[in-house]
């Protein structure tokens, strides 16, 4: 079982640390792209959080279910109006399984990297696999990690810069792993949060895709579907899982 780093201090203060995900336009843009793909089938939520993205996708008309490690975040996910039509299961998302099968699955917010080694990353996409029906579709969005835009010999990239949040991460190429820092003022209080994730690039998670019966459908540089370039700092990658009368 994977540590859990988002307790209830992260929990109860996730909306007012991170607004900028949770702009209209931001999640209106994810929330339509999921509604597409999901259409009339159900949706499976990997680290469904504080229901960010699951409130409105279940708004929309779509049936969700939810894996989530944090107790914290799954209360606050519960106290929101809507809550009460998602059914969240507390586990590790690489490995829990739920009932049903899923038209879609998905993950946002670079939480494929909450995953801190390969083995539990290429687990989550069998286990993925093992929810999804034939042609269904799972879903990433995720940074690609900054390396080749930092100076030579440097590891720490700074990718928040405000007066009241600072984040950087430390690269540590040798295991993978990025350390993410971040500190906030919060009514004139220094808080903290730093945690390990594994940067994964595009191609391999294509080959985990592969190894779990999916196939890549699209990828884009965002959810409004802008072109996946050489420049784009993320991606939201679409791979289908593969019917009986598929190429092997």
């Amino acid at each position: 079982m994977p540590k859990n780093y988002f307790d209830e201090r992260i929990a109860k203060g996730y909306e007012a640390k991170w607004p900028e995900i949770f702009e209209p336009a931001v999640v209106d843009s994810a929330v339509s792209f999921l509604a597409d793909l999901a259409g009339s089938g159900s949706a499976l939520e990997l680290g469904i959080g504080t229901g960010r993205i699951a409130l409105p996708l279940s708004g929309r008309g779509v049936r969700v279910h939810g894996i989530e490690l944090s107790p914290a975040m799954v209360a606050v996910l519960q106290a929101k109006p809507g809550a009460d039509k998602i059914a969240v299961t507390i586990g590790d998302f690489a490995t829990t399984r739920v009932e049903g099968s899923f038209k879609l699955a998905y993950l946002v917010r670079n939480t494929i990297t909450n995953l801190t080694t390969q083995d539990a990353q290429v687990e989550c996409f069998r286990n993925v696999a093992a929810h999804l029906k034939p042609g269904g579709c799972f879903v990433i969005e995720v940074y690609i990690p900054e390396l080749q835009r930092l100076p030579p010999g440097e590891t720490i990239h700074a990718f928040t810069v405000t007066p009241t949040h600072l984040g950087f991460e430390e690269y540590d190429v040798a295991t993978q792993i990025a350390f993410s820092h971040h500190y906030w003022v919060v009514d004139g209080q220094l808080e903290t949060f730093s945690a390990p994730f594994r940067y994964v690039w595009p191609s391999e998670l294509d080959l985990m895709a592969r190894l779990a019966g999916m196939t890549l459908r699209e990828r884009w540089g965002s959810w409004t579907r802008e072109p996946f370039t050489s420049d784009s700092r993320n991606h939201v990658s679409v791979w289908e899982k593969r019917t009986e009368h598929s190429d092997k």
